[in-house]
């Protein structure tokens, strides 16, 4: 299976300015995150980028960067101008890694890859939830699947909704009950990526905030990956970044 990994870094960041370039054990976080893609087996990696510190300091510890257009409103639309000016083939497998998950398992990264095809142009994951507090935070979001582990919908909301054990009580989750929690990487066919920023607006995404809605809602299939554990968290804040520098 040969997949491409593309990293979108954006150098703004409106709760931890800087954040790709925050030092890990001496790297950058950008670099620590394309090392970790590298694990994974990908044929290829590419940091994409708005800024030329971040550019200069991959090329600085080897790792392939590129500069794009500073205006993309979603790191979606970032990676689908590196893939065409790459020169994938239609048919190219590209996952989209996030710049800020220096911890991101390599096999979570090949796994979702290997569920692209022709049919299924679009592949993410999910892990099961077992703590009532996640189960009903609406920063969690969640996905339901098919028969054939493919993604019904995806919300905030707490779905499935367990109807008979939650009108009785929302103190602790019913026996068996484990919603599946998205996670957030994405992996496309080329001839789909390149088409998605063109794709109809769906009303439910502006509703529930979630842009993997729209590929639904215009009738794609997105492939999920169910893992057992929950992967490593990315880093948001000050004290990801901590917690993060303690593990380096």
């Amino acid at each position: 299976m040969r997949f491409t990994v593309i990293i979108p870094a954006r150098m703004a960041s409106s709760r931890l300015p800087n954040k790709p370039l925050a030092d890990l054990g001496g790297k950058p976080m950008v670099v620590r995150t394309a090392e970790r893609a590298l694990l994974s087996g990908a044929s290829q990696i590419m940091v994409a980028t708005d800024h030329v510190d971040i550019l200069a300091a991959c090329k600085q510890h080897g790792i392939p960067a590129c500069m794009t257009r500073a205006d993309h409103p979603s790191g979606t639309d970032r990676i689908a101008e590196v893939a065409a000016a790459m020169g994938l083939a239609a048919d190219a497998v590209v996952v989209n890694v996030q710049g800020d998950e220096p911890l991101i398992d390599p096999d979570l990264i090949a796994a979702t890859a290997k569920l692209v095809s022709q049919s299924v142009p679009m592949a993410t994951a999910a892990h099961p939830l077992h703590e009532l507090q996640d189960v009903f935070n609406p920063n969690v979001v969640k996905v339901v699947l098919d028969k054939n582990g493919r993604a019904m919908y995806f919300s905030r909301a707490t779905i499935p909704w367990d109807r008979d054990a939650f009108a009785l009580s929302k103190d602790s989750l019913p026996a068996g009950y484990a919603p599946l929690r998205h996670i957030g990487l994405y992996a496309y066919r080329n001839d789909f990526l390149q088409a998605y920023p063109l794709l109809e607006i769906s009303p439910l995404e502006k509703i529930e905030a979630l842009e993997q809605l729209r590929v639904l809602w215009n009738g794609f299939a997105i492939a999920v990956h169910v893992s057992d554990a929950c992967p490593a968290p990315g880093v948001d804040t000050a004290e990801d970044l901590e917690r993060i520098r303690q593990f380096y």
